[in-house]
């Protein structure tokens, strides 16, 4: 299956942070929609000799997200919504790689606010190639959507009117760089 991802190298792969975009939207007053992201990130990639056996593991910080709006992103931590105080870590854990076209799904549980639920990503395996710093990276693109709901996140706020001031479903993507371990 390698043959076919150009440049695929098999080994164990650190999720770089600094070059990692975790991101969020969800549709705001039924009218717009409102971004967010995550500043912290962290986790391992394992990308296997056959690449559907290969894993994921990642720890998203909860207290890192970041909307562009302080008051918000307050609001967004409290027990209304995130909980970061009990909950300051979601993590993500892969359960199988599935080959579809030139893409994949990547199937795993996903925590959010202590509950687990199985979630399934759309992912694009970017490419593989060296950095400026003579290491080795890795790019990969997923995406998914959710219902807030399921996960406890479930203020309900009504408009007068109809309608809500933020959206059950939260759209998420993932754009992750890794680096290659030294071995």
């Amino acid at each position: 299956m390698t043959t076919s991802i150009p440049n695929y190298i098999p080994g164990t792969w650190d999720i770089d942070p600094v070059h990692s975009d975790v991101s969020f939207v969800v549709r705001h007053m039924m009218v717009s929609k409102v971004r967010g992201r995550f500043e912290q990130v962290s986790g391992e990639i394992v990308t296997a000799e056959n690449v559907e056996d290969s894993r994921v593991t990642a720890t998203i910080d909860a207290t890192s997200i970041n909307t562009g709006n302080a008051q918000r992103d307050e609001h967004i931590r409290s027990a209304d919504f995130f909980e970061v105080e009990n909950h300051p870590e979601w993590t993500f854990t892969s359960t199988g790689l599935l080959a579809k076209g030139d893409d994949f799904v990547l199937n795993g549980d996903l925590t959010i606010k202590g509950v687990t639920r199985p979630v399934e990503l759309k992912l694009e395996i970017n490419g593989f190639g060296p950095d400026a710093f003579g290491g080795t990276r890795a790019g990969f693109t997923a995406t998914t959507s959710i219902n807030r709901s399921d996960f406890g996140v479930d203020i309900s706020l009504p408009m007068d009117g109809g309608g809500v001031v933020v959206s059950e479903k939260v759209g998420i993507e993932l754009e992750i760089q890794a680096v290659l371990r030294a071995s």
